[in-house]
């Protein structure tokens, strides 16, 4: 579940808080005048697969060559 306190709140414990979303692992929303303005979130490390994912945008021919020539073919 969400969790979220208005900014005026979360400026006076920012530490707190941000130990509370690392602890947690849940998400905080920052609010103004009741409307969300931000979001704070855990930090999570993206494994190499992660990394990659959705770079590749199309790959019709995958037995033909790059088309590039490599330093080493020279």
């Amino acid at each position: 579940m969400t969790h979220s306190v208005p900014k005026a709140k979360f400026k006076s414990k920012v530490l707190a808080y941000l130990r509370e979303v690392e602890k947690k692992k849940q998400p905080l929303i920052i609010t103004h005048a009741g409307q969300p303005v931000v979001s704070v979130v855990p930090y999570k490390e993206k494994t190499l697969l992660e990394t990659l994912h959705n770079t590749v945008l199309s790959y019709e021919n995958p037995t033909e060559p790059a088309g590039v020539d490599w330093e080493a073919q020279k």
